[in-house]
C-alpha cells in the first residue's frame, strides 16, 4: 500500500509540476466535445485524493450518449460522500456544461471550454471555489499503455485563485483512471 500512495503522490505531483510550467490554454487548441465524450467511455479504477490527503480506492464509469453531445463520469466507493458523484458534461454550442451533483449538497454547475494538446484534454472555466474567485481546471493526462498496464487517465481538478499573487494551479484532486478489463 505504501509504493501506491508514494505513486500516487508523486504523480499528483508531476501534474501539479506539468500545470504550473505549461500554459495550456495558450499552446492547445480547441476541440470538439463530440472528440473528447467517447474517450472516456468504460470502466475506470484508481485511487484518488484530494491534495494533502490520503488516496482511496474509486471506481469511474463513463457514459456518452449516441449523438457524442453528453458524458456521464460516476466516481464511486471511495468518495466522502455516501452515494456517487455525478458529473454531468453537456455541449453547448462551444462551451461545456458541467453539473455536478454528490447526492448531499445541491447541484452546482460551471461552463467550461474544452481544449486539447498532446492528446491531453483540458476543460477550463471561471467560477468560484471555496467563497474564492478562480480559474478551474479539469485536466484529463493521457497515461501511455505500457507492458504491464493499459493506457487510462490521469484526471486533476486544479484552481487557481484570481485574489491570489500566485499565479499558477494548484492542485485541488487528483483521480487515476486506469482501465477496468472486461469480465468474462
Amino acid at each position: 500500500m505504501p509504493l501506491k500512495i508514494d505513486r500516487l503522490n508523486l504523480m499528483l505531483g508531476l501534474a501539479i509540476v506539468l500545470s504550473v510550467f505549461s500554459s495550456f490554454s495558450v499552446m492547445a487548441a480547441k476541440v470538439s466535445f463530440k472528440e473528447f465524450c467517447p474517450q472516456l467511455v468504460g470502466q475506470w479504477a484508481g485511487d484518488a485524493a484530494k491534495a494533502g490527503e490520503i488516496p482511496r480506492k474509486v471506481a469511474v464509469t463513463g457514459f456518452c450518449s449516441h449523438d457524442q453531445r453528453q458524458l456521464i463520469l460516476s466516481v464511486s466507493i471511495g468518495t466522502r460522500a455516501p452515494f456517487s458523484e455525478t458529473w454531468w458534461f453537456r455541449e453547448q454550442g462551444d462551451q461545456v456544461l458541467l453539473t455536478y451533483y454528490d447526492g448531499v449538497a445541491e447541484d452546482k454547475q460551471q461552463v467550461f471550454s474544452l481544449y486539447r494538446q498532446n492528446g491531453d484534454y483540458s476543460l477550463l472555466g471561471e467560477g468560484v471555489v471555496n467563497a474564492r474567485p478562480a480559474l478551474i481546471q479539469l485536466l484529463f493526462d493521457a497515461q501511455t499503455q505500457t507492458q504491464n498496464q493499459a493506457g487510462g487517465w490521469q484526471w486533476t481538478q486544479n484552481i487557481q485563485y484570481l485574489d491570489d499573487d500566485i499565479d499558477r494551479y494548484q492542485l485541488f484532486r487528483g483521480i487515476e483512471m486506469t482501465p477496468v478489463a472486461p469480465s468474462h
